[in-house]
């Protein structure tokens, strides 16, 4: 139970009681308060209608405020504002609670089919920095959205259809399936793509090839299926060791590239025609939507089939809906997309609502990712101006954090150091992304990364640790401390305070899709174990039940240190 959610009937019932049944229901508006443990600002908001006073209305709500053993103290400060503290009891009873709840405080909540649309890289081609966004926020949200108990269904979108495959299919056969350069394609597949890219350019016979291949591949020939299959299978180890650096949930079996919707784009474009959606102009099928003008005020299209005959991106994306919809039968459809392509997406789906293939019960969400941005701030690029490769950026992020641990703790083991490396290089890449609003741009700083002090990932790590060491020390697991919490000193009060806020806090998180709202959070929480590891000795205390109390609340905070990093997909060392 969340402070919001233990006060705000009590002030609610309160403000009922005082100012009359017209008034059931009225927002408490409580906030975090610099002078007690929250504060209610209804007074302020219903003075107007209550024809009263602030001041005087804030004492009415007072009088009528019951306790029930939460409250400790209530005062009326300024115009008219609630302060509210709790009792000491109360609270150390709700982190005692934690204790013994395997969820932590998280609620299990109604059950949704959730499609998550998110990395997407493209085949025969290298991912880059660009992806890291996408994959690193789509992941931890299909993360917080299972862990609250709802159906997430992965979609990994990637480009695996279209007519690049022609020449991408040509030079495999030049080259041979099963040569070194073929191989190319699950370590470098930008090498293997601008080898075929300079065939088609200087040699016309081997473009013409090309395109005829296009067409074979689009008409169902068995021979150039088999070699398209080929290339995506090559492509598909490079994604995995990837996924498996990064240490995301993404599996093959959530791959629905392009190609999974090539059978139904005929029949989108011809209902969309049949039902007067679609026009022809300039040779192509296009929708144009109201509201949806460019220059001069002309109206964008979007483009379902090309004059040539072919099929883009809308016409895909459409497929892609309707298949959400009516097959995985969704209730949520979140795309983790870059900012540009906003646009794009809502002609998407204001076309898909027209047609009918989107009702209105269902929710579509661009959840927009924002830019990283090298120190020059602008978007992150190699010396030479390409986009720099992912995997080259996370193995400097494990090399970086090998010195940093070789530096500070020379005396680990070389296996623990050689463990530890990426668990912290990889953690401080993805809560550097994580930890900032995902439409935001930020800037890729490696050193600041990898910091122990500050906002950062090794932070929490490095918390998560110090209390495992407290129970190493202590010769008992974790598991074992799970006796009556006791709250007394100022320090343990803040710190139970903020751990009691876990489930409201996972529970924002899937509402709102803002991962940062728990990296925040979390970052919290370890600032006040560290003051709560400076001023309230555990093992060292004095009286045996207020070392087994403190055990308690150490064990607490563990807990929701490892499962809050495990939503963000941020694994916690053992030791640092």
């Amino acid at each position: 139970m969340s402070l919001q959610s233990a006060l705000s009937p009590l002030v609610s019932a309160a403000i009922e009681a005082a100012l009359g049944p017209e008034h059931a229901g009225a927002d408490p508006v409580l906030r975090p308060s610099q002078f007690a443990d929250i504060q209610a600002n209804a007074a302020l908001a219903l003075a107007k209608r209550a024809g009263r006073p602030p001041r005087d209305v804030a004492a009415a709500i007072v009088e009528h405020l019951a306790a029930d053993g939460v409250l400790a103290q209530v005062e009326i400060s300024g115009p008219g504002f609630i302060n509210l503290t709790l009792d000491d009891a109360w609270i150390g009873n709700r982190v005692s609670a934690m204790s013994a709840d395997e969820r932590l405080g998280v609620p299990r909540q109604e059950t949704q089919t959730v499609p998550i649309d998110y990395s997407a890289p493209n085949v025969a081609k290298e991912m880059h920095v660009g992806h890291l966004r996408t994959t690193v926020v789509g992941d931890a949200l299909a993360r917080t959205l299972e862990h609250l108990g709802h159906h997430v269904i992965r979609q990994n979108h990637i480009g695996d259809w279209g007519t690049p495959f022609g020449m991408l299919i040509e030079h495999l056969l030049e080259v041979g399936e099963d040569s070194d350069e073929a191989r190319l394609l699950e370590t470098d597949p930008n090498a293997f793509y601008q080898a075929a890219r300079g065939r088609f350019e200087s040699d016309e016979d081997f473009a013409t090839r090309s395109r005829s291949r296009v067409v074979a591949l689009q008409a169902g020939d068995a021979e150039t299926l088999r070699l398209w299959t080929g290339l995506v299978e090559l492509s598909t180890h490079y994604f995995n060791r990837i996924y498996g650096t990064l240490g995301v949930t993404l599996t093959d079996a959530d791959l629905a590239g392009e190609s999974t919707y090539n059978d139904d784009l005929a029949a989108i474009c011809a209902e969309l025609e049949a039902a007067g959606i679609a026009t022809m102009s300039e040779g192509a099928l296009c929708v144009f939507l109201e509201g949806y003008t460019g220059r001069e005020g002309r109206p964008v299209p979007l483009i379902i089939r090309k004059s040539d005959g072919g099929y883009g991106y809308g016409t895909t994306d459409l497929a892609t809906v309707r298949h959400r919809v009516r097959d995985l039968v969704a209730d949520r459809i979140l795309y983790v997309v870059g900012a540009p392509q906003s646009l794009h997406l809502n002609m998407v789906w204001d076309t898909a609502r027209l047609a009918g293939w989107l009702p209105e019960s269902v929710e579509v969400v661009h959840v927009q990712i924002g830019n990283v941005l090298g120190e020059d701030r602008k978007i992150l690029r190699t010396r030479s101006g390409a986009p720099l490769r992912l995997m080259a950026l996370l193995e400097e992020a494990v090399a970086t954090a090998r010195a940093v641990i070789d530096e500070a703790r020379p005396d680990l083991p070389e296996e623990t150091r050689a463990t530890i490396a990426p668990q912290i290089g990889i953690g401080a890449v993805k809560y550097a992304d994580l930890s900032v609003a995902h439409d935001s741009e930020y800037v890729f700083d490696l050193s600041r990364m990898v910091s122990l002090t500050g906002n950062t990932g090794p932070y929490l790590q490095y918390a998560a640790a110090r209390v495992r060491s407290i129970f190493r020390t202590a010769g008992v697991g974790p598991e074992q401390a799970r006796g009556r919490i006791v709250v007394t000193e100022p320090a343990e009060r803040e710190l139970a305070l903020e751990l009691i806020e876990f489930g409201e806090v996972v529970a924002q998180v899937g509402a709102a899709l803002e991962p940062h709202r728990l990296c925040g959070y979390l970052f919290q929480v370890a600032q006040a174990f560290s003051a709560f590891y400076e001023n309230c000795p555990v093992l060292k205390a004095e009286d045996p039940a207020v070392r087994e109390s403190r055990l308690a609340l150490c064990a607490v905070t563990l807990d929701v240190l490892v499962t809050g990093l495990g939503l963000l997909g941020i694994e916690a060392p053992e030791e640092m």
